[in-house]
């Protein structure tokens, strides 16, 4: 693994265990990317409760609860769905903290949103934030940008909220 993603993972790791809260991930762009970079530390299992990869938007709805209709008037690709992915993943896996990424890895544009824009939500307990990026590169280039960014997101937010 890289250094700057497991360095990003060991002090998401550190604040998480040191708190005893437990994660949940929904990724649908990076395909798996964030969940296989959290479990290639050592003791993951120790703060890892759950991932869905929601890849698509039947899952996305099925799996994680998000409503036709943010989907329907916000896209696949949004800070809405990202915000839904959050909270389906929270309530699925009774997790503490949650972390959400869907976007357009590309190689083409989606929903006419261009390759590289990813949405990431971040919750811990009641409190949720979430924001765009955009990214540059090549699909998984971009997949790795947005797991990296999405670990650093999250650890600003417990810094904030705990």
């Amino acid at each position: 693994m890289d250094t700057e993603l497991l360095t990003a993972v060991r002090e998401l790791a550190d604040k998480l265990s040191g708190k005893n809260l437990k994660l949940g991930v929904a990724e649908s762009c990076t395909g798996g990317f964030l969940s296989n970079t959290i479990t290639n530390l050592p003791g993951a299992s120790e703060f890892f409760k759950l991932s869905v990869v929601s890849y698509s938007k039947e899952v996305k709805k099925s799996v994680l609860g998000v409503r036709s209709s943010t989907l329907k008037k916000h896209g696949m690709v949004s800070e809405e769905t990202a915000v839904a992915m959050l909270e389906g993943v929270m309530k699925l896996g009774h997790a503490d903290v949650a972390l959400s990424v869907t976007g357009v890895a590309g190689p083409e544009q989606m929903e006419n949103k261009d390759v590289g824009l990813v949405f990431i939500a971040a919750a811990v307990r009641e409190h949720v934030e979430s924001q765009g990026f955009k990214f540059s590169g090549n699909r998984e280039e971009i997949k790795r940008q947005a797991s990296l960014e999405a670990l650093r997101f999250l650890k600003r937010a417990l810094d904030i909220w705990l």
